[in-house]
């Protein structure tokens, strides 16, 4: 026979799971310093113009 399950705390402990999730993501994305922001921006320009020499002209 199964577990009895309290439905509230299930959902409660679930949407607490779901929000640590996002906080631990947004921590990633915004918590870095204005170095670290602009190296990423500049690695991310130059992958772009490298793949765009690298297309064919038709």
């Amino acid at each position: 026979m199964g577990e009895i399950v309290n439905l509230k705390r299930h959902r409660k402990r679930k949407d607490r799971a779901a929000k640590e999730e996002i906080a631990a993501e947004n921590r990633v994305q915004f918590g870095r310093t204005k170095a670290e922001k602009e190296l990423a921006e500049a690695q991310n320009e130059k992958a772009a113009k490298d793949l765009e020499q690298h297309k064919r002209e038709e």
